[in-house]
This record gives C-alpha cells, structure tokens and sequence, in this order.
C-alpha cells in the first residue's frame, strides 16, 4: 500500500487542523483509497452518531482521494455526492473508509465510497463525480504551497 500525502490544514485530512478528522490515506496505486479512523465525541450529531455531515465529508474525500492515486497534484471539486446512509456512524470505535475508481474520462472522475464496521458492515455509502479544478481558479503551485501537502509520520 502506498502512503498518501496529507495536508496541514484541510478539515479531513489536515493534520495540523486541530478540529479536523486528520484521516490518513493510503492506496494501493491503481484504483483503491483505504483509510482506519475512529471519530470523537465532537463529531457526533446525536450522542454516540456521527453527524451526517461529517459521513458526508469522509466519504466525498475517500473517494475523491482515488483521483490522486500516483497524482498528488491533481485538484478536483466535487461535481455530484449521492449519498445513501445505511446504518448510524458511530464515535468512539474504529471504522475503515474505503474508495473505488470507476471510470476517469478527460477531466471528470467518478468514484464509489464506503464507510465500514469494524466488523464489515456498510454503514454509509456514495456515488461521487468529481472534475478537475479549472486552471484559473487556483495556481498548483500556489495549491501545494497553500495545502503543505507532504508525507508525515
């Protein structure tokens, strides 16, 4: 499994953003993104669930994550997130978030996301387009430098 770069401050993967998910990815350098976390109280909607937004967020980035298999640089924005919550996410106990490529055509990527028991069970999942970030909106380099993507311990 390959280690994914991560972000100083991006609310799911940034590991210097102090209210943020910190998620860590890795992938396995084709068309597979995995991530092992277990969510914290202030995560919750209702005492002991996840809140639907935070399901929300960790399955667009797991998935969106399949863009940047062997292409860190590689910007997007989330074009469509259809998502079909199974089961209540809950807090305090490991979870596995796992995302699919689908098919990646010119600048659109579509990808299949799940969030999973610890004992393999569905609890959430999605259907996500992605398209590349359009050039002129932000500057790659200036998007590297922003993010601080980089490979931590």
């Amino acid at each position: 499994m390959n280690q994914q770069y991560n972000s100083a401050s991006c609310f799911a993967c940034g590991l210097e953003n102090p209210s943020g998910l910190r998620l860590r990815f890795h992938d396995n350098g084709k068309d597979q993104v995995f991530a092992r976390f277990t969510l914290e109280p202030q995560h919750a909607g209702y005492p002991g669930m996840a809140h639907g937004g935070i399901v929300a967020a960790i399955l667009d980035e797991v998935g969106g994550r399949t863009v940047m298999i062997n292409n860190p640089n590689c910007f997007f924005v989330t074009a469509r997130l259809d998502i079909r919550y199974r089961q209540p996410v809950p807090v305090g106990v490991p979870l596995e978030a796992a995302g699919w490529l689908l098919k990646r055509r010119a600048s659109r990527t579509q990808a299949h996301a799940e969030i999973l028991s610890n004992k393999r069970c569905v609890l959430a999942e999605a259907e996500i387009l992605y398209t590349d970030l359009p050039h002129n909106l932000l500057d790659p380099n200036e998007a590297e430098s922003h993010f601080g993507w980089k490979l931590y311990d």
